[in-house]
């Protein structure tokens, strides 16, 4: 024999049109079809429920009297859905008529370059959590009265030689900077565990296929 059947497979696997084993190629492009039909889906969810969400934190902070949070909540899960948005909507640039394995490296890419803007938007994200929630926090009344404020009369109370900064204590807000400053450092690390745990088997798949098709490319 001429060929081997293994070369034979790289021939219909290169060549759009070839008819030694069309089969291989309608496998690889339903694979790819539904890996990448599957991410947009999940994709679209996530965005769905983070944009209801916002509203619901909205809405409970108003109901339990922590306004202030849900006001500084509201914007950031806004923030992401309309840059994740973009993003989806960039998908429609990822060209459905290659063949399956540029297809997928094109998806590929745009995914690579989705989990960069979210990696680098983390980086801000969580730091901006952790005001918020001092935020929303201090500006609870009880009894008329800020929670902020009562915390820091008893604090100062008890710890009069306390060193003051604005009529803050500057332990507080030293530690305070410390801790968004190490939120930035890992608010990447963060969202790529986060993506992890929600998309990791389909990136797997992803990453499999594609490896499994440059095999048979080379």
């Amino acid at each position: 024999m001429d060929k081997s059947i293994e070369n034979m497979w790289k021939e219909a696997f290169l060549k759009s049109d070839a008819l030694v084993a069309p089969k291989i190629n309608n496998l690889y492009n339903k694979k790819s079809q539904h890996i990448v039909d599957k991410f947009k889906r999940m994709f679209k969810i996530n965005l769905s429920a983070i944009f209801v969400f916002a509203f619901i934190v909205l809405i409970a902070s108003y109901l339990t009297g922590i306004v202030y949070l849900g006001i500084a909540m509201f914007p950031l899960f806004m923030t992401v859905v309309i840059v994740n948005q973009k993003l989806y909507k960039s998908i429609v640039d990822v060209d459905n008529s290659l063949d399956s394995y540029h297809y997928l490296k094109s998806f590929d890419t745009w995914l690579k370059k989705s989990i960069d803007v979210n990696t680098k938007l983390s980086r801000f994200l969580y730091p901006y959590v952790l005001l918020a929630l001092i935020v929303g926090f201090w500006f609870v009344k009880e009894d008329g009265v800020f929670l902020g404020n009562i915390f820091l009369s008893d604090l100062i109370a008890d710890k009069p030689d306390l060193y003051l900064v604005f009529g803050l204590p500057l332990i507080g807000i030293i530690a305070l900077v410390f801790l968004l400053g190490f939120l930035a450092f890992i608010g990447g690390k963060l969202y790529l565990f986060e993506m992890n745990a929600i998309y990791g088997k389909e990136i797997s798949k992803l990453d499999e296929l594609i490896t499994d098709m440059e095999e048979l490319r080379n």
